[in-house]
């Protein structure tokens, strides 16, 4: 098994195939897996916001994660997302997770009614606490009721399981903030709301996010250009690939990776209900950005 003890570079959110009775997709997921690893990806995050795990009931978030784990066969470490409104719950899937082969655990809290900072940090610390694996904490403002603050970031990232952080807010500063108050403790992934490149620079380990799942090659290359110091070169290519987040940011996320993956002849099944698929306008600004980016 592949440890996630050092996780870093490019882990694309995978989307969650389904055929057309909804059930999932095994042996698109598993082609899938095998294509990305084969461009070079560093990991890969099933159940992640473009995996649809709002969406998915236990039985089919469990075989997303035991399709992955198989399909990947430890050649590059899976970390499995974890979400749930209620702590036992996500205790409960963290460690089945871990028994099915996961390698690391993305911990993501879904709330109904509001938490304090200590209902947040006694989540996340449960999880981790389960999970005798790294945990990466998943803070998401845009959809989540209940988000993690920088006190409790601070206090979780003393935790010896919890050892990074993806971030899907728009804000840079607060990933240097992490930086800063963590002191080495957490490592940071950026999101596809961020500049990778700015992300790299700041002292971020990589991108976790779904556009990588449609962009993978290009993905690595602007990471390898970031590690080398090359940021003209990394720039050019950011550029590039900016507008590939531009594109997906105007639509619902799930749906625009799937119609890329479409595009690119990995049929993953529509979105799952109450979403809708996109309109063929909204798919053709999509295949623009694709051939900008050079993955059509």
């Amino acid at each position: 098994m592949t440890s996630a003890d050092t996780l870093h570079g490019v882990i694309p959110y995978l989307a969650s195939p389904v055929d057309a009775a909804g059930e999932i997709d095994r042996d698109a997921l598993a082609r899938l897996t095998e294509h990305l690893i084969g461009k070079g990806v560093h990991g890969l995050a099933p159940l992640g916001s473009t995996g649809e795990f709002a969406y998915l009931d236990l039985a089919k978030r469990e075989a997303v994660v035991q399709t992955v784990v198989e399909a990947a066969a430890g050649r590059v470490p899976v970390i499995a997302g974890v979400a749930a409104t209620t702590t036992a719950d996500a205790v409960a899937q963290t460690r089945r997770w871990r028994e099915i082969g996961a390698d690391g655990i993305l911990a993501i809290l879904e709330a109904y009614f509001p938490l304090n900072d200590a209902g947040v940090e006694a989540y996340f610390t449960a999880i981790a606490d389960a999970a005798d694996a790294p945990v990466t904490l998943y803070t998401n403002p845009n959809f989540q009721r209940a988000d993690l603050s920088l006190p409790v970031v601070e206090r979780l990232s003393h935790h010896g399981n919890i050892r990074y952080l993806k971030d899907a807010s728009t804000n840079t500063g607060q990933l240097l903030s992490v930086l800063n108050r963590c002191e080495g403790r957490l490592g940071v992934f950026a999101a596809s709301s961020h500049i990778t490149a700015a992300v790299m620079l700041i002292g971020g380990l990589g991108w976790m996010a779904g556009p990588s799942c449609v962009a993978p090659e290009q993905s690595v290359r602007l990471y390898d250009l970031c590690r080398a110091g090359d940021w003209a070169g990394a720039m050019a290519l950011q550029r590039d690939l900016w507008s590939l987040n531009e594109a997906f940011a105007r639509y619902n996320l799930a749906a625009a990776i799937k119609a890329g993956l479409r595009l690119q002849g990995f049929d993953c099944g529509d979105p799952l209900p109450p979403q809708r698929r996109l309109e063929p306008d909204e798919i053709a600004g999509i295949a623009a950005a694709l051939e900008r980016c050079g993955t059509l």
